[in-house]
């Protein structure tokens, strides 16, 4: 919604700064959630110092910490070159379009870079995780939501900069929408599709069931 209307100061900060965060805490919520993942699954012989880092719940620092390096760009950005209003006489020929100019273009990409390598260490982990049981296997929705997430914003990249005013706004709020839909839609719609038309899969029996299935094929490929 910053994104809407006529631009101000204030609109035009928050509208990078709130992104930058906001995607910033989404990507590093993944993040944690897919390494817990991997803790509890993936290591066969846990050790005391990556059980400790299991059951302490460590990785949910990871939030906190890649949430507060952002804050951190963000404000680097704001103190040297923030956004700004500006008047684009160029754009269309006998008009003046007022738009937010994002000021440094260098730090715009090193926020949007950060985000992107957030979701690239989520995909990566939650792919090298993919073949877990399938009853527990929260990696292959994960995988599947960063594969959404990157796969917009790389696309966003050469279409934002063969766009202008209007259009290029458009293209901003389409990759937030699309990106967002991408990430909830892939990790909570299976959930909500058993939940609410395959109940029955949703108990305990059933996921006793499951298990079993999974170590007779397991016992049968060796």
């Amino acid at each position: 919604l910053l994104y809407i209307g006529y631009p101000t100061m204030v609109s035009c900060i928050l509208q990078q700064t709130t992104f930058a965060i906001v995607f910033t805490v989404a990507a590093s919520c993944v993040l944690a959630k897919t390494i817990t993942v991997v803790l509890a699954f993936k290591i066969t012989v846990p050790g005391r110092r990556l059980r400790w880092l299991l059951l302490s719940g460590a990785p949910n620092y990871i939030i906190p910490i890649c949430t507060t390096i952002q804050m951190m760009l963000c404000g680097i950005w704001l103190g040297t070159s923030p956004p700004f209003v500006d008047a684009d006489v160029h754009m269309a020929h006998g008009y003046i379009i007022i738009v937010c100019n994002k000021g440094s273009v260098i730090a715009f990409y090193c926020v949007l870079g950060y985000m992107g390598s957030l979701a690239l260490a989520s995909f990566t982990v939650a792919f090298l995780a993919r073949n877990l049981p399938d009853t527990f296997n929260e990696a292959k929705l994960l995988t599947f939501s960063m594969l959404v997430f990157c796969s917009v914003w790389i696309t966003f990249l050469p279409v934002y900069h063969s766009t202008k005013g209007k259009v290029m706004v458009a293209v901003e709020i389409f990759s937030i929408l699309a990106s967002s839909a991408g990430m909830l839609g892939c990790i909570f719609a299976p959930k909500i599709y058993i939940i609410l038309m395959s109940p029955e899969r949703n108990s305990t029996q059933k996921i006793k069931e499951n298990n079993s299935t999974q170590k007779i094929k397991e016992k049968s490929y060796f």
